[in-house]
Order: structure tokens, then sequence, then C-alpha cells
């Protein structure tokens, strides 16, 4: 079973908007406007990620419920690297992974590229500071591969995997 949808706070509407319609390639389908519980009001904005699930962001304005200094980095906010928490959506074809790389460095994104094995992964940041990833799987998993995850999950003193092959692609310039 997939997510409905996943939201977070924005700290910048706009930005968040032209990020997630021209650098994602999402479309936005829709938004709630309303009051909030601590007396003030806040927008909640939808995008279609692609026929699988949405992703909505938080525009709050409550003075009752919000602190002033509040981060939208899901990651550094926590206390944490900002690889750590971030989100993840699936290329499905080599097409459509070359076409996200080539989305975000139009957009003006620097782009680093990881082979990890199993899969391949884009990433960048979006206006609130998230690590934003585009990953293609590029193996099934058969039954062996699923004994050893759990082996690993269960081992104190897992073995380390070599360093995966990272490649940074610059934004375009102009």
């Amino acid at each position: 079973m997939g997510f409905h949808h996943v939201a977070l706070g924005s700290r910048d509407t706009a930005a968040t908007h032209r990020f997630y319609t021209q650098a994602m390639g999402f479309e936005l389908v829709k938004t709630v406007a309303g009051k909030t519980p601590g007396g003030g009001w806040s927008k909640h904005f939808f995008y279609d990620t692609g026929g699988h699930g949405l992703i909505a962001f938080w525009e709050i304005h409550d003075d009752a419920e919000v602190r002033p200094d509040w981060s939208s980095d899901i990651a550094r906010g926590c206390g944490l690297p900002p690889w750590a928490n971030h989100l993840a959506f699936e290329a499905h074809s080599d097409a459509e992974f070359d076409a996200a790389l080539r989305r975000w460095l139009d957009d003006g994104h620097d782009v680093v590229e990881i082979d990890h094995g199993f899969c391949r992964s884009l990433y960048t940041s979006d206006p609130n500071g998230i690590t934003v990833e585009w990953c293609i799987t590029v193996q099934v998993f058969s039954d062996a591969d699923k004994k050893k995850a759990a082996e690993d999950l269960a081992d104190p003193n897992p073995e380390f995997e070599p360093e995966p092959p990272m490649r940074v692609h610059h934004a375009n310039a102009g």
C-alpha cells in the first residue's frame, strides 16, 4: 500500500510551488485554506507526483501554534545531517531518470548522482532545505537478498558496503 500524501511545512510558498512544479514536474491539484485551532489560518497545497500519490505543504499563520524560529528542513531541523530525512521519488525508467536530471540542471539546481548498486539516485535540495531524490531501482530483490537484509538488520556489527560511485552535476549557467 502506498502513501496517499506526505505533508510538510513550507517557509516560502512561492519558492516551494516553483520548485515542485518546474524542477520536479508535479502538478498543483488542490489548495485548502482554513482556520487553525490556535486562532490563525493555514493554506494546505497538494501536488500530484505523477499518479503515485501526492505531496503537500503547509503555509501556517498562527502565532499561538507556530514558533517563530521553526525550521522547514526535515533533517537539520531535527539535528540530523541533510541526507538522513529526505524525500525520494521513483523514476520508472532510465528516460524518466535522465529527464529528472536535465530538469533539475536546467532549473539551476546542482545534483549529486550516486550509484548504490541496487538503485541509482539523484539528489538536490528544495527551497525548504529538504533533500529531494529521484531513484531508479535496477535490481530485483531475491529471497537471498531479503534474507541477507534481515541478517544485517539484526547484526550489531554489520559489514560495511564499499563507498558507492558519486558524480556531481553542476547546474547550467545562464
